[in-house]
């Protein structure tokens, strides 16, 4: 019976293996196979390899590795499942077995690591815990990997990865911690599991910021290899945007071309991140569509040239290190392949892209006679009129026009950037597909002006905020009269009339071109008090701005007979100013449309003074603590000042900051709660009397006094303009009597209620003052409920506080526990290795060997899908000497 293969995911440049030789055999265990002699007579055949490939499935080995261990002997296969169900079935190794103890004892490093400052020696524990971890997640059965996943063990991992303090950052644990997300990785479900996770690659990513340079290293061979591996290149690029922001840098590669540039002192480590760094680039430009697009690889290559990165290379030439020169000349090799390439589709030798002149040259002769020609023309056109000046709108401009083109030129038919797409939701099939319906639904028809001119109406379809408008019509005519200048000439109107103040007049038209609304529909709006909800409150606040004053309707008026050469905000001005009463109608509208909005402020304000006031004078659970705390204040004041029979209530606070000669950590507080805890649970629940107190306590009673007082004067003034307008004949349309005598009427019974309520609240506000012996007047509310508002909060800390210490308490009891079994296996291992006299190394898995391919550029050398099946071959590309170096060098 032939073994059953196992499918595994592919790689893509997994092409490691140069040996003819069959691969190593190496268990995944960490304790090595013990040659016991057979406790149990071999079974048939047919039964062996069932037992055995039960064992095999367990170990998760490589396709080759597997081929090898079905190829062994039967006595060696039975020899091997008799050891392996031997250590399974021990149980010194519980301890160590279970995916949980390593996770329970990572989640109470990272909730310590902030309490507490580690010497070296239990720094050194705790990097021993995850360097075990490490171990297990390489060499443990499958079952241990599937229940560290089940257990969610990688969100473990990155949470660690993200709460670390500065300490723990730069040291062996946090390279240790990446080393375990790299050895889960190894196994092919845990790998999909990383890949899978929203956020793995982003929090991977961000390692990068510390100084730690194994931990840097660590991280990007990761991130190398994961461009890679399928569906894993975009999300490097997408994980390198998130750092650009984590780190706040100008550019996503900006620190990865600070690093390459920066001299460390240290020749080994300085090269081996230098090295790194370089095989993550040559990933990034060659993995993922850079296998076949050169659109892409010049898009991304030219990222790294803009930071610098070409006389960068000519230093590391220094360095004079044989794998970081094959990094190097990769990436030479293949920037020069693809310029020869490039410059093949203008028909020259080269193109020099640091030359604008040279490049705009070859772009003119490309599109020359060509229908896109003046579109060439009108690009360059409006680039003229596009800002120039330094400054940060100016450069965002820039910044736009250049992530436009960007989308063009790489976003494929399905409207995806194999790059994190620089403009959301901008598809540039649909655009082009509304561009050209745009074009079709031009209906000609003779010009008011002009029966020669031709005008058109545009497809409702189309949004013409997306293209150029005048471009069009301008297109349109001359293709009918082959000139421009005479449509410009008959289209010039006449001169307008204005006499505001420019920057006011400005600033009134832009107000107006976002009502969108004609000065009728305006006036109409505001004479039927806006029955029909076309005017916002905003842009009713907006107005009033722009109220007629007397001297601008002084001048208005002097030209009156002129009102069709009037400017769009003076003609406004005039036609408002001809509304009787104009400002106190806007007034009045604002008001109205408004007063259910203050209302609902203010209410809750006054509703909290009166709610707390009431919960802090009946809370039984309040009286007991404030009980308590004035029996131990006795007894820690013993004689003269021990016979209090009462204390301020701004003294209640003072029990925080009293702490414990023992230790400083404990309060007094704390010290209460422990006794509520044993002989007063309930007082625990303090904060459910008191829920309304937090709220209070933000409440100013002077300005909430004063926000009424503002909406009292709008009523009169609103019952003022009613009185008005009933005694002055009532135009045609205008509404304003009956709405605003019915609003009034409404609106006085909702700010009476408001008014009683208020009187209520500062009354029993008086009285929860003189319930606790306060005078009434000393204390405003929001410094009397701000009082219980801290103690609740201290209250509810120092219960946390306690929590922790016992949660603690209990971990630190289990970690002994463990720490005990642990040894104990130990000590078992020892003696086990002893017997057997030699140790078995853990297996190198597929990630593992993806990692080391990339690391020392072997991926790179295969005639694989990296090649992108280039025809050309590496010799005419490089001279005569002995690496290899480009024929043609451009320098940048």
């Amino acid at each position: 019976m032939p073994p059953r293969k196992r499918t595994r995911p592919t790689l893509g440049f997994l092409c490691c293996f140069s040996s003819s030789e069959p691969p190593e055999i190496n268990l995944k265990d960490s304790v090595p196979l013990q040659l016991l002699e057979f406790s149990a007579p071999m079974p048939p055949e047919e039964e062996l390899h069932a037992r055995f490939s039960e064992l095999v499935d367990e170990l998760d080995l490589t396709d080759k590795n597997r081929e090898a261990m079905f190829a062994l002997p039967a006595e060696k296969k039975w020899q091997i499942y008799c050891s392996k169900k031997k250590e399974q079935e021990d149980p010194n190794k519980l301890a160590t077995s279970w995916p949980d103890y390593y996770i329970d004892r990572i989640n109470s490093m990272a909730a310590m690591q902030t309490l507490f400052a580690f010497d070296e020696d239990e720094m050194e524990m705790r990097n021993k815990v995850v360097e075990d971890l490490k171990t297990a997640l390489r060499t443990q059965p499958m079952r241990f990997v599937t229940r560290f996943i089940e257990l969610d063990g990688l969100t473990c991992l990155l949470n660690f990865l993200k709460s670390m303090d500065y300490e723990t950052s730069e040291s062996r644990i946090h390279t240790s911690i990446i080393g375990c997300i790299k050895a889960l990785m190894n196994n092919s479900q845990g790998r999909a599991h990383v890949l899978a996770h929203p956020q793995s690659i982003n929090t991977i990513s961000q390692s990068l910021r510390q100084d730690n340079i194994k931990t840097k290293v660590a991280v990007l061979e990761i991130l190398g290899a994961v461009c890679l591996v399928p569906d894993g290149h975009k999300k490097v690029l997408q994980a390198m945007v998130h750092y650009q922001k984590y780190a706040a840098e100008r550019t996503r590669f900006q620190s990865l071309l600070n690093e390459l540039d920066r001299s460390t002192g240290h020749y080994r480590d300085e090269v081996n991140l230098k090295t790194a760094i370089m095989s993550f680039i040559n990933a990034v430009l060659n993995a993922g569509v850079g296998e076949d697009s050169l659109e892409f690889r010049l898009h991304l290559r030219y990222e790294f040239l803009m930071l610098g990165i070409q006389p960068v290379i000519e230093k590391l030439r220094a360095h004079d290190n044989a794998t970081l020169d094959r990094h190097l000349d990769f990436f030479e090799i293949v920037r020069n392949e693809d310029e020869l390439e490039l410059a093949k589709r203008f028909d020259i030798t080269h193109v020099d892209t640091k030359s604008a002149g040279q490049m705009f040259e070859l772009i003119k002769k490309k599109l020359s006679n060509t229908d896109a020609y003046t579109h060439l023309l009108s690009i360059l056109q409006h680039c003229l009129q596009m800002p120039y000046k330094r400054g940060a709108g100016s450069i965002q401009q820039w910044q736009l026009l250049d992530r436009i083109l960007q989308q063009i030129v790489l976003q494929d038919e399905k409207g995806e950037n194999p790059d994190v797409s620089p403009l959301d939701n901008f598809n540039v099939k649909n655009i082009i597909r509304i561009c050209k319906n745009h074009l079709s639904a031009v209906v000609f028809k003779p010009g008011p002006e002009d029966p020669q001119l031709c005008t058109f109406c545009v497809s409702p379809l189309f949004n013409t905020a997306d293209l150029d408008h005048q471009l069009i019509r301008r297109e349109l005519h001359e293709k009918e009269t082959g000139s421009t200048d005479d449509l410009y000439v008959s289209s010039r109107k006449v001169k307008e009339l204005s006499v505001i103040d420019g920057r006011r007049a400005q600033n009134c038209v832009i107000l107006l071109s976002k009502l969108k609304m004609s000065n009728e529909e305006i006036k109409r709006a505001i004479l039927e008090m806006d029955e029909r909800e076309e005017l916002a409150k905003d842009m009713l606040e907006q107005l009033l701005k722009f109220v007629p004053e007397k001297s601008d309707i002084d001048l208005l008026e002097e030209h009156k007979y002129e009102l069709e050469r009037m400017a769009r905000a003076d003609r406004f001005l005039f036609e408002m100013s001809r509304i009787d009463h104009y400002q106190q109608r806007l007034q009045s509208l604002f008001f109205k449309k408004k007063f259910a909005e203050r209302l609902a402020e203010i209410k809750p304000k006054v509703e909290a003074i009166l709610c707390a006031s009431r919960e802090v004078m009946r809370s039984k659970r309040l009286t007991q603590v404030l009980e308590v705390v004035l029996a131990f204040g006795n007894f820690m004041n013993k004689g003269q000042r021990g016979n209090a029979y009462g204390f301020k209530v701004s003294s209640l606070n003072k029990i925080i900051d009293t702490k414990s000669s023992i230790d400083r950590n404990i309060t007094m507080l704390h010290y209460l709660i422990m006794i509520f805890e044993k002989n007063y649970p309930d007082i625990l629940n303090i904060q459910q009397d008191l829920a309304t107190v937090p709220e209070a306590a933000k409440v100013n009673l002077a300005e909430l006094e004063k926000e009424v007082f503002v909406i009292r004067s709008g009523l009169k003034a609103l019952e003022a303009e009613l009185r008005y307008q009933q005694s002055r004949a009532c135009d045609r349309g205008d509404k304003f009597v009956p709405v605003v005598s019915d609003f009034i009427t409404v609106a006085s019974f909702s700010f009476s209620e408001l008014e009683e309520l208020l009187a209520e609240a500062k009354d029993k506000f008086s009285k929860s003052l003189k319930h606790f012996g306060e005078e009434e007047g000393c204390m405003q509310p929001d410094e009397f409920f701000g009082i219980f508002d801290i103690f609740l909060q201290s209250f509810s800390e120092a219960r946390h506080d306690l929590e922790n210490m016992q949660r603690r308490k209990e971990e630190e009891e289990r970690r002994m526990r463990m720490e005990a079994m642990l040894k104990d296996q130990r000590e078992r291992e020892k003696r086990a290795k002893k017997s057997t006299g030699g140790s078995v190394s853990e297996e190198v898995g597929e990630f593992d060997d993806l990692v080391s391919a990339l690391r020392s550029g072997e991926v790179f050398d295969k005639d694989s899908k990296l090649k992108r099946n280039r025809k050309r071959s590496v010799n005419q590309l490089v001279d005569g000497g002995g690496r290899e170096r480009p024929v043609t060098k451009v320098n940048y």
